[in-house]
């Protein structure tokens, strides 16, 4: 294996840095900037890396990632979307910054170029609680978004404010491989290495714009736009004839795509595609969480791939079974089939709305349910893959009933969150046994449930363990599965698998078959999933043409992350062992979680907007699907926001979209009589044709990888190379001049019309109404629909010279902010007239009399509003939790910290306890403040510690110091360590504070041997601990010596300045001190300076 690089080259800056970083062996060959190392190429391409099979990696973030696969590490999605922002994103900015800088001396004009991705960067690592950009420690993503900067930010003259990018920067640049790479390529001078003008000078002329060098992509999720001043795309003179020559071919030369006919059955020689989404529950109401996770991503990539002339099926349905249906009937006064008849016409109704195009919406209550999951039982129970065991369940004695697992709720046993489910820990991931919860309650009678047992059925995952690894080797190496997904069922493989329980103690469920368990039903998630199968049978009585076909049939899964292990752990398996030549997932596409504004979506509370809501608000359909879409969260958790759907409305759709589509056909029905003029095209003209059929390949190669959020981002950087396109010819402008000019105008416009009709296309899987609307209003043929997407994508003239279009309107309407906030403040949320919410602002006092019910639960306890505010103060707390999580401004924080202490306190006076008094700070023995006479309040306040902040602390101490001592045994890089033990320091002087003890004290500098200072008798502290020992003190500096020891062992292992290390020694000997004192000993003097004799 060889990597090719050249001085002065920026890009070889990254490669050379992720080489070291990662410690791959690999010969480094320098070359000059003109040798074309990759044969293969019309240009030169360096770095480049020649693998031991001949093939060439000349991509510089591909090098980096393949390194790190050989490396034996897995990029997580997080990374790869940064590798992916910077390629697309930053570098081109970087580039024309250094063009600018180095070769046209305009270094003024550079933060305007470099303003947009600096900001994001900085905004990015503001938000995180992290030191580095995806964790504790360097990642690959910042050696490499390092490396790019550095040219840049190494003068700091260029640049100014971004703290936090600039710390960042600084501490990435401690890195042995970053300050070797960059010594390597650019002599360590940055700007001023003469190597770097010269490859510069030999490169094309680059603006910050769509389109550079390797294409433009995406920001990590929810990330801003950047700058969009040029359009400049960096294209060869074959690439862009190449484009003119298949806008000739129009679309009587291409193949057209047949119209659906029902049943749709796999054909042979076509790709045949099964789509499903996961099965929403029935008795749930989805809200947009739902809906973008499953079954509107699953539409899009079904009409896609329809678009593309694949033979697609697409089936979901709604899942019926079990005791949430149960409890939704009681609650209603139904029967269970009545609840499922009645949500099921309500999620129809729902997905209908959403213009969700499913090829068949059914149901699990239906008898090819029971047959097929009854039959891939007995298969499974044949071939001995059943166990039978006695299970421990928790059963409610208040409702007579054992409780299924989502009806169970407490903290998880290995993360300790508060609210995780009796299945599942929404935090940390990890599957749960019910009884394996601490502290469970039921969460229809928040009574405490007990354990009972009773003999079960089991799935023998261990026995089909190797068949499963072996079948997950061959799917996830050649299927697209998401990152996620991987990620998530390697951990479940990897911990060990272990039987699972697949029967349940209730009423409404698939009935088991076999006479020994006649009473029980099929547990959810061995029935469940079987219902693709059966909705598939109640479709089409041949679908065993499906389900029983793997050699033909590709299958996509749809869904969000928590569904996962189910689909690739335990239906697989039970597929397997049934042994019937099922097809099983080639493709398993998991999104990460959509919240709602800083919060969780919740019907009960008012917040957020469910599907049943979103059609009242005004808003078209496309403009939900367009906006969910847009932030869909492929890599990383997102959330919708109204001011940012407005944005995204008003500038994306309305200024950019909108605007270029209404413009293109304004000039052809004002100026041309409503006929597409004919069109003489310049090399300008072929320029945006390759623009926009490159941005077509990239569309295409990204929806066939289901890389969703990213393909929309293609298509509206086409509508901008239009846009700017027109701006630049200025049609309306030389439809009035002579000849030339009129056919010049004619020429813009009937290629930005044909421009149009290719969006339109594209938008079909997004928009579908507004691209059926898009095609009216030009008159399209019906080819366009069939033709354009095929094979690696036709732009081709498809409204050729003559054709006549029809009435064109504007699309899109603005969003008005008075509307926007009318819609935030109605899904907001709002308190019930009931006391469920608690009035979290309301300030504290003493209970006056006139008010009975605070004055009887002051007296004694309420345990009804007791357990509204436990729930309540939970919430809260995971509020205040994910808002520091973010960096959020301190002002906010300290407001919901505020409502949490309150929430507390209102607590405290349901259980019949004496509320917490608020503290102001202070230290231990310090001479309080005169605490007026009228606010008994803050006299208590005084005299007591604040327990409620030392309990946070207290944790918030063992949490740093496992962190500090997780980092030890990675052997992390020293200044990462200490700066976590710094933290953890800063944190136990805030306990010491909140425990209203005096936090350790400012040292003076002193020696040995010294005459000891008299003890004034103004500090009663230090005179007590004089006279006697002060046992808790002396625990609490008996760690603190061990710490600060540590501390200084690390700083001399790391040859630190000897000043930094003095410091720390005299923190360390007065802490020593301190402890004697607490001890009651005499503390060793403080010394004058001198020696000792």
């Amino acid at each position: 294996m060889k990597l090719f690089v050249s001085d002065g080259n920026p890009h070889c800056v990254k490669v050379l840095a992720v080489l070291e970083f990662t410690g791959v062996k690999c010969d480094v060959k320098h070359v000059n900037h003109e040798e074309r190392v990759v044969p293969y190429l019309s240009r030169p391409a360096l770095p480049a890396l020649l693998l031991p099979s001949g093939t060439h990696l000349f991509s510089p973030n591909s090098i980096c990632q393949y390194l790190i696969e050989l490396n034996g590490q897995e990029s997580s999605d997080i990374v790869n979307q940064w590798l992916e922002w910077e390629a697309t994103e930053l570098q081109p900015a970087v580039m024309h910054a250094l063009h600018m800088v180095v070769l046209q001396g305009k270094g003024a004009e550079t933060p305007r170029v470099l303003q947009g991705p600096l900001s994001y960067l900085d905004q990015s690592l503001s938000q995180r609680t992290t030191l580095f950009l995806t964790a504790e420690m360097v990642s690959v993503a910042d050696v490499v978004l390092w490396a790019a900067l550095y040219p840049i930010l190494s003068d700091s003259s260029l640049v100014s404010g971004n703290q936090t990018l600039q710390l960042w920067f600084e501490r990435v640049g401690m890195l042995a491989a970053c300050v070797s790479a960059a010594q390597t390529v650019l002599q360590g001078k940055g700007l001023k290495a003469e190597s770097l003008k010269t490859y510069l000078q030999r490169q094309p002329t680059t603006h910050h714009g769509q389109g550079q060098v390797q294409g433009r992509g995406t920001q990590p999720c929810n990330s801003p736009e950047g700058d969009d001043d040029d359009d400049d795309c960096v294209l060869s003179e074959e690439e862009i004839q190449s484009a003119a020559v298949t806008w000739g071919k129009g679309l009587t030369d291409l193949p057209m795509v047949p119209e659906r006919q029902h049943p749709i059955l796999p054909q042979e020689g076509k790709r045949n595609v099964l789509v499903t989404s996961a099965l929403p529950y029935v008795n749930n109401v989805p809200h947009l969480g739902n809906i973008i996770g499953c079954v509107l991503s699953a539409d899009v990539f079904a009409r896609y791939g329809r678009l593309r002339g694949w033979n697609v099926l697409y089936v979901c349905g709604t899942d019926e079974y079990g005791t949430a249906t149960e409890n939704k009937a009681r609650e209603e006064g139904l029967t269970a089939q009545q609840i499922c008849d009645k949500y099921h016409a309500v999620h129809a109704s729902i997905y209908q709305w959403f213009q969700v195009d499913f090829d068949f919406f059914g149901r699990t209550t239906t008898k090819k349910q029971t047959e097929i999951a009854q039959n891939i039982f007995w298969r499974l129970h044949e071939r001995g893959f059943l166990l039978e065991d006695i299970v421990e369940q928790l059963r409610c004695e208040a409702c007579q009933r054992f409780l299924a697992d989502r009806f169970v709720e407490g903290t998880c046993p290995f993360c300790s969150y508060p609210e995780a489910r009796g299945d599942q820990c929404d935090k940390c991931g990890k599957l749960i046994n019910a009884v394996e919860l601490r502290e469970p309650t039921c969460k229809v009678c928040s009574q405490t449930p007990v354990v009972q047992s009773s003999k079960h059925l089991f799935l023998d995952l261990p026995k089909l363990e190797a068949e499963l690894e072996q079948w997950l080797e061959r799917s996830t190496g050649s299927g697209d599965w998401t990152a996620n997904a991987k990620q998530i069922t390697r951990s479940w493989v990897r911990d060990g698998l272990k039987p699972r329980c697949i029967t349940r103690d209730l009423k409404w469920g698939t009935p088991v078959p076999h006479p020994d368990f006649s009473d029980k039903v099929f547990y959810v998630w061995f029935d469940a999933p079987i219902g693709y199968l059966s909705i598939t049978a109640n479709y089409t009585d041949q679908w065993e043409k499906w389900w029983k076909n793997p050699q033909q049939v590709e299958l996509y899964n749809f869904m969000a992350k928590d569904n996962v292990p189910f689909h690739s752990v335990v239906f697989p398996c039970s597929l397997l062992g049934a042994q019937d030549n099922y097809t099983l997932v080639n493709h398993l596409v998991a999104t990460e979680y959509l919240n709602y504004e800083d919060t969780k979506f919740s019907k009960s509370r008012g917040v957020g907007v469910f599907g049943d809501m979103a059609k009242d608000t005004g808003i078209p359909s496309d403009v939900w699907r367009f906006y969910l879409l847009y932030l869909r969260p492929e890599g990383q958790d997102s959330a919708f926001s109204w001011v940012d759907m407005a944005t995204k409305n008003n500038s994306e759709l309305l200024n950019n979209l909108g605007n270029f589509i209404n413009r293109a056909g304004m000039f052809v029905s004002k100026f041309f009589e409503s006929c597409v003029p004919a069109m003489a095209l310049q090399q300008e003209d072929k320029r945006l044709l390759a623009q926009v059929g490159w941005e077509l390949k990239q569309y295409i190669n990204l929806m066939d990888r289901v890389k969703i959020r990213d393909a929309l981002k293609c298509i509206l950087n086409i509508s901008r190379h239009g846009n700017q396109y027109i701006q630049v010819n200025e049609p309306w402008k030389k439809i009035k001049g002579d000849e030339t000019d009129r056919q010049r105008s004619g020429t813009v416009t009937g290629v930005s019309v044909n421009v149009a009709c290719l969006l339109s296309v594209m938008l079909q899987p997004y928009m579908p109404t507004v691209s059926h609307t898009i095609r009216q209003q030009l008159n399209a043929p019906p080819s366009v629909t069939g033709t354009l997407l095929q094979g690696t994508g036709n732009f081709v003239c498809s409204l050729p010279a003559g054709h006549h279009i029809g009435t064109v309107s504007p699309l899109f309407q603005k969003l008005e902010s008075e509307q926007i906030e009318s819609l935030k403040k109605r899904f907001g949320g709002q308190q019930p007239k009931t006391t469920a919410q608690p009035d979290v602002n309301a300030q504290p006092a003493t209970t006056p009399a006139s008010d009975p019910a605070a004055q009887t639960a002051v007296n004694g306890a309420d345990a009804e509003r007791a357990r509204e505010l436990t729930l309540a103060v939970a919430e809260q707390a995971e509020k205040v939790r994910t808002l520091k999580g973010q960096k959020a401004e301190k002002t906010v924080i300290g407001a919901e910290v505020t409502k949490l202490l309150e929430l507390k306190k209102q607590l405290s006076l349901a259980e019949g306890k004496d509320p917490e008094p608020v503290l102001t700070k202070g230290k231990k023995n310090a001479q309080p403040a005169t605490t007026p006479a009228s606010d008994p309040a803050a006299q208590t306040a005084v005299n007591g510690a604040d327990a409620e902040r030392a309990r946070e602390l207290t944790l918030a101490v063992a949490e740093q110091a496992e962190k500090v001592r997780t980092l030890k045994g990675q052997k992390a890089e020293k200044t990462v360590i200490g700066a976590e033990v710094t933290k953890l320091l800063e944190l136990k002087k805030q306990l010491s504070l909140a425990e209203g003890k005096d936090p350790e004290p400012v040292l003076t500098k002193g020696k040995k041997n010294a005459q000891p200072a008299t003890t004034p008798a103004s500090d009663p502290a230090a005179q007590t601990a004089v006279n006697g020992a002060d046992a808790e003190r002396a625990r609490e500096l008996t760690l603190a010596v061990a710490e600060q020891g540590e501390k200084v062992r690390t700083l001399k292992g790391q040859k630190a300045e000897k000043t930094v290390i003095g410091a720390e020694v005299t923190k360390l000997l007065e802490l020593k001190k301190q402890l004697s004192l607490a001890e009651g000993k005499n503390p060793e003097p403080v010394l004058t300076k001198g020696k000792k004799k």
